[in-house]
Order: C-alpha cells, then sequence, then structure tokens
C-alpha cells in the first residue's frame, strides 16, 4: 500500500497494441515516481485489435521488469480512473507535435474535471516519433517478425501474427 506522501503517477491509454514507443514512456515514467499505473482504457472511437483483457496481458508481460508497476483496465474518464487509483498526476506521451493539439484539448477538458489533476508530457524518443498502435495494425500483415520489431516488443510481434492468422 502506497504511503500518503507517495509519488503515483497513471499513464492511460489503449495501447492496442504496446508499442516500443509505450514502453519507452513507461520505463522512464516509472523512474519518476514512486509507484505507475498503466490504465488501459477503451477508445470508443476506435474498433480495437485486441480485447481489452489481451491488451492488459500483453503491457504486464513487456512491462515485468518493471518494479513499481500496476497495469489495470478501466472503462470510462481517465480523470476519474487517475482519482480512483489515488493518484494527482496524469502521464501522456507525446509524438509528433501533431499530438499536441489533441492532447492540450484533453487536458483543458480534465482540468475543468478536476483541477487536483495535473497532467505531465513525455516526448517519446525520437525512434519512437513516427510509431502509433495505428500504424502498426496497417503494417502488420505486410511487415516481417525483423521489420515488425522495429515498432513493437517481441511478445507483441507473436500476439499480432496469432491475432492476424498470419
Amino acid at each position: 500500500m502506497a504511503s500518503a506522501d507517495s509519488r503515483i503517477a497513471v499513464y492511460t491509454g489503449s495501447f492496442d497494441p504496446i508499442t516500443l514507443g509505450h514502453l519507452n514512456v513507461i520505463e522512464r515514467s516509472a523512474k519518476l515516481v514512486d509507484r505507475l499505473i498503466v490504465g488501459v482504457g477503451v477508445n470508443l472511437a476506435k474498433e480495437p485489435l485486441f480485447k481489452t483483457e489481451e491488451r492488459v496481458e500483453l503491457v504486464q508481460r513487456v512491462t515485468v521488469g518493471v518494479k513499481n508497476l500496476d497495469v489495470r483496465a478501466f472503462s470510462g474518464l481517465a480523470v476519474n480512473f487517475v482519482r480512483s487509483c489515488g493518484a494527482h498526476v496524469m502521464i501522456r506521451g507525446i509524438r509528433p507535435l501533431t499530438d499536441l493539439d489533441a492532447e492540450m484539448t484533453m487536458v483543458l477538458a480534465n482540468r475543468a474535471l478536476d483541477a487536483g489533476v495535473e497532467t505531465v508530457f513525455l516526448m517519446a524518443d525520437t525512434k519512437y516519433a513516427h510509431v502509433s498502435s495505428s500504424l502498426i495494425k496497417q503494417i502488420a500483415p505486410l511487415a516481417s517478425d525483423a521489420e515488425l520489431a522495429c515498432f513493437v516488443p517481441p511478445e507483441v510481434v507473436a500476439a499480432l501474427r496469432k491475432k492476424l492468422g498470419a
């Protein structure tokens, strides 16, 4: 159990599937806080490739070495999930600057919903700035395992192959 002065942060996303960019943000975020909770959410605007339970399990498998990490599924507003975790900090990963516009809109909405939750942006490392789950889903049927491994952990390559029957 976390003490009252623990630094807890929550990193939310759909992680469909988790990419090396996500993993990079998770590993770096975990170094900044006492406890990091990864919230695997439902994005109503997208049709998921993996079920929520599968996404949670994939995140758990690829983050096994991160000791101060907890992975949980959630539905509803991310800001409410952050509060339900006892946190006051939400981590958001940023890729290209085009992400910033949508993220700023979300920050303002979250602040209106709960002014006590702060959002911290972490830029993805340059080598992952172009990687997105949407890109992975587009190229997975055509790319080799070695090519996919440039974008996702090996466990995800195997899961994509199984899911896509390729």
